[in-house]
């Protein structure tokens, strides 16, 4: 009996189109979340009021 020869290239095109697609529809089912969330992080990190004075 012989093994199936296997494929050790790695992925190919159509795996990596694949998982674009998925990514890309996970990002719009998920947008106004991911907008939110990301609003909240921005004004958290540029929040004038937790800087504090070195002087």
């Amino acid at each position: 009996m012989k093994k199936p020869h296997m494929n050790k290239k790695g992925m190919g095109t159509v795996e990596i189109v694949i998982i674009i697609a998925v990514l890309v529809a996970l990002a719009l089912l998920f947008r106004a979340g991911l907008t939110e969330y990301g609003q909240k992080v921005m004004s958290y990190c540029f929040d004038e009021s937790k800087i504090e004075s070195a002087f």
